[in-house]
């Protein structure tokens, strides 16, 4: 088990505390539904140090991002963010990640905490024929997300850069909190607003009370990782090992968005993957809600009316802002259209739902 270098903070303010993607991380302080609504009307951090950090440097760093990444790198200019993923060879996803370009010849790739090693030797597998400079600096870097619709008012008192109308996936580097060259990102998994903060493991303590002490007249809270998950799922975005993984295609999984053919650049499987797209998809990842009573969950059975297994539900809950439950499941494409009804089994029984339009929450 691998711990964050806040582990010892969220036992002390109470957090259950869980194994997830292979570190001991809060799942929840208060509890699920209260931390949700909380960072939807003001402003909760979560402690998402397990993420992993990997620079991409030199002459040859963008070439390498072009290659392994699906979306298309070279329309950055410095302080942007990119969403992106790894296609594999097989047709499916190593990881989705962040490309954020420091410079023309400095990129940093932001991965999910369960595939940081798995990413790390797709990466340098890959780099073989290439020769760009390759760090893994997840061990050494800590990382708070800060979000709600206050969150960027409230970190605007921790420093003297204007912050607060930062544009979306843009970033810069910055002194917070008296700590010099933290990197300040107005991205966030919640679709309530705010930022991610990146800072040296050492800075971290000090972050943590700084940016408490600073968010107090905006009823600051600590948030888990059950609140993540619900926060993003309500939102449509996809999460690795449920909507997307090893085996569901960017283009299956919603992904085409960031799976750019363009003539200028190629990447990995991009041929097969861009006959995918003209043929089209034979499955596809689609949101539905519950019509029947009953709380859809991961790999239940998707059903049609005769109760012939069509696909397989990604992720499932109680929507805690859209007060139903909702889900999001990868089907045949021909029950992919809105409006459709399908039937989820649980508990045995063949429970009716609908398809929908993501995202489920609007704001």
């Amino acid at each position: 088990m691998k711990y964050t270098v806040y582990a010892k903070k969220h036992e002390e303010i109470g957090a259950k505390m869980v194994e997830f993607a292979g570190f001991y991380m809060p799942i929840q302080y208060e509890g699920l539904v209260i931390e949700h609504e909380h960072v939807r009307k003001a402003v909760g951090v979560f402690d998402v140090s397990h993420m992993g950090e990997i620079y991409v440097r030199g002459p040859k760093a963008l070439e390498l991002v072009q290659w392994v990444s699906s979306n298309d790198a070279s329309v950055l200019t410095d302080g942007k963010i990119q969403y992106a993923c790894f296609p594999n060879t097989t047709g499916g996803i190593v990881d989705d990640f962040l490309v954020y370009r420091i410079n023309k010849e400095e990129y940093l790739l932001v991965v999910n905490a369960s595939n940081i090693e798995k990413d790390w030797n797709w990466l340098v597998e890959q780099n073989k024929k290439i020769g760009a400079e390759l760090y893994n600096a997840s061990d050494e870097i800590s990382q708070l997300a800060v979000q709600g619709p206050l969150a960027l008012k409230a970190m605007q008192k921790l420093t003297d850069e204007p912050i607060e109308n930062m544009e979306y996936y843009t970033f810069k580097y910055l002194t917070f909190a008296g700590v010099p060259n933290v990197l300040f990102s107005t991205t966030g998994y919640t679709g309530a607003g705010g930022c991610e903060i990146y800072f040296k493991n050492e800075d971290a303590l000090k972050i943590w009370d700084a940016v408490f002490e600073a968010g107090k007249e905006f009823d600051i809270k600590p948030i888990g990782l059950g609140a993540r998950d619900t926060l993003r799922l309500e939102m449509g975005f996809c999460l690795y090992g449920h909507e997307i993984n090893d085996s569901i295609s960017p283009l299956e999984g919603g992904l085409g968005w960031i799976t750019k053919f363009v003539d200028h650049k190629d990447f990995v499987n991009k041929a097969n993957l861009l006959q995918q797209k003209q043929e089209g998809v034979k499955r596809k990842v689609v949101g539905f809600e519950m019509i029947d009573r009953g709380i859809p969950r991961q790999d239940y059975e998707v059903l049609d009316e005769n109760n012939n297994v069509i696909g397989h539900v990604c992720s499932g809950t109680q929507g805690p802002s859209v007060k139903k439950p909702i889900g999001t499941a990868l089907i045949k494409t021909e029950y992919a259209k809105v409006g459709t009804e399908i039937y989820i089994k649980i508990r045995e029984k063949a429970l009716k739902a609908i398809t929908v339009k993501m995202p489920f929450y609007k704001g």
